[in-house]
């Protein structure tokens, strides 16, 4: 029971909580803010609680909460605290959704001939959740290495060395991860590393006890996981100044365990991450 001397009208309450009327209204007609009885002339009163509730409601609505659940909190079936937590984790992935989006304009802006087309690929490929972008690379690599007895090490090295990006990408990392998403989608490029890898297990089941020893496949898969991998998340191009030092290591690693000298010969490929392929 309410006191009736104690009820204030709507217009009222709009006074004392800087709303307008028919803000109040909706509260009201929503369930939000009902009021606590009605004036012989059936205008709506409102008790010393309502102005509390209006102020919660407001404060909730500026922080994006819809009114469903705005009204569960009122109603007792949500906490402040469980909306809060619920709340700041949906505004994080909102927050890093937000900072992939500028690294891609950023990037369409640095490129002057960037088109409609490659602009809405690079958008797409950026957005997608962290799981979908690690499926793409971890398809990739199923499909190269199935059924390839000896190479189930250098498969394992490369899907936990898989790279991803930051919460706070730059335009090159951005760049570097939809070359390697478009690079490892490509069913040319597929089938090229599914050969090699193939040549690999054919060579390692033919070639004479210690030549191509399980060591040195393990020293240079996990050296390929570790370097290309690290270098590939950090945006480092692959025909950069900065690669060379790189591509150098595993091409020498690599010549090493075919017992070959390491030089510019072509045909000699260094099985590795990504566009982390040198020829």
């Amino acid at each position: 029971m309410h006191d009736d001397a104690t009820l204030i009208t709507i217009g009222a309450l709009a006074r004392l909580t800087g709303l307008p009327v028919r803000t109040l209204r909706f509260y009201s007609d929503s369930g939000l803010v009902a009021p606590a009885g009605r004036s012989e002339a059936g205008y709506r009163l409102y008790d010393a609680d309502a102005a509390a509730r209006v102020e919660l409601v407001r404060t909730l609505r500026e922080l994006d909460v819809d009114l469903p659940t705005i009204k569960r909190v009122l109603d007792r079936e949500l906490s402040v605290a469980g909306l809060a937590r619920t709340h700041a984790a949906a505004l994080d992935a909102q927050i890093r959704l937000l900072r992939l989006q500028r690294a891609v304009l950023q990037l369409a802006a640095a490129r002057d001939t960037t088109t409609p087309k490659e602009m809405t690929l690079m958008h797409d490929l950026a957005r997608i959740g962290a799981d979908e972008r690690r499926n793409i690379v971890r398809d990739f690599v199923d499909e190269v290495f199935d059924g390839l007895d000896g190479q189930t090490s250098i498969a394992a090295r490369m899907r936990m060395a898989i790279p991803d990006l930051p919460d706070d990408p730059s335009p090159v990392q951005v760049e570097a991860w939809i070359e390697l998403a478009e690079l490892v989608r490509d069913d040319d490029f597929r089938r090229r590393i599914r050969a090699m890898a193939q040549r690999g297990a054919q060579e390692r089941v033919a070639a004479p006890a210690g030549e191509l020893e399980r060591e040195s496949y393990d020293r240079l898969a996990a050296a390929v996981a570790e370097r290309a991998g690290a270098a590939l998340a950090d945006g480092v191009d692959p025909v950069s100044a900065q690669a060379r030092p790189i591509v150098a290591e595993l091409a020498g690693l690599f010549a090493q365990l075919h017992g070959r000298a390491d030089g510019p010969v072509r045909g000699c490929q260094v099985n590795c991450v990504g566009a982390w392929c040198s020829v």
